[in-house]
């Protein structure tokens, strides 16, 4: 039954642990609040006692910790060894290392590849947004299928097959939730994909070779406001990303900048989301109240 818990988002560390607890399912609060929270979302829950309500907070707080631990970590020893350059309008976005899937490759922050021949495999970058207009762009290098988009931290790898992700493929599908729908053009080997987040008007949006498609998606009232990462999921298939690092071959179209030249003000480092968050708890709503319904004893109709 890991599945179950693997599709909030939980990662396989808490998976297993709550397996040995003897956890098969997720209860319908966790089911509610554990991708929200994932997500970066504050949230307010009501049930009656032994709904699991304590575990749809502990898992992912325990998970926010351990990652936000592990990239510190890792920042740290980064600084430890670069030496110290001037500073740049360009923020450093990459393809997370500490956010994919095992047989998910990842070279030099940017060239990516998964030889899996039945499974998907993916990843996130390690820069997200949640508003202007910011762009990043990706060729396809080899003629394997792959999918790209945007994610929140809460969304499975397979992007576009859960409520958190967004994702266009190679084959003209676009995809939210497991609905795949045409949209755009088949894609193939020296083709570019260009993805495009309007966080201001909440839509998504794809190009190809330059060629900007109509807008594939608007986003749900519930991840309106949330941080959005670029994210990739390959299949036997070999993809380089460019997230403005360099000159774009397509560039994004007017109004429109590469993620990694966007301002810290709409933009959030992967590491620090949280702590974001946190920061601004006193000016911020729930993003939502879940409610389960109790059980009466005894109760006349």
């Amino acid at each position: 039954m890991a599945a179950a818990f693997e599709e909030l988002g939980v990662a396989p560390e808490l998976i297993k642990a709550v397996e040995e607890l003897g956890w098969t399912l997720p209860t319908p609060v966790q089911v509610e609040a554990v991708p929200l929270i994932l997500g970066g979302g504050d949230v307010m829950a009501a049930a009656e006692t032994g709904s699991g309500k304590t575990g749809a907070f502990a898992l992912p707080v325990l998970q926010i910790v351990h990652e936000t631990l592990q990239s510190w970590a890792r920042g740290a020893a980064i600084a430890a060894n670069t030496p110290m350059v001037s500073c740049s309008s360009s923020r450093r976005c990459e393809l997370n290392a500490e956010d994919r899937d095992s047989f998910f490759s990842i070279k030099d922050g940017v060239l990516c590849q998964c030889r899996q021949e039945k499974s998907w495999g993916g990843a996130r970058a390690t820069l997200g947004a949640f508003a202007g207009k910011v762009y990043y762009e990706a060729e396809v290098q080899d003629e394997g299928l792959c999918r790209l988009g945007w994610s929140t931290l809460a969304a499975s790898y397979d992007i576009g097959t859960d409520r958190h992700s967004f994702g266009y493929g190679g084959t003209g599908k676009k995809s939210h939730a497991r609905r795949f729908n045409t949209y755009g053009e088949e894609c193939k080997q020296g083709d570019v994909i260009g993805c495009l987040l309007d966080g201001d008007q909440g839509t998504l949006a794809f190009s190809k070779n330059g060629r900007v498609f109509p807008v594939a998606f608007e986003l749900p009232q519930y991840l309106r406001g949330q941080v959005l990462y670029p994210a990739i999921c390959l299949k036997n298939a070999q993809m380089r990303i460019n997230f403005g690092q360099e000159p774009f071959r397509c560039g994004p179209p007017p109004g429109y900048v590469g993620i990694a030249n966007a301002s810290a003000d709409v933009t959030r480092d992967a590491a620090t989301a949280v702590a974001a968050a946190a920061s601004n708890s006193t000016d911020r709503q729930p993003l939502c109240i879940v409610l389960e319904p109790s059980r009466c004893v005894g109760c006349r109709s």
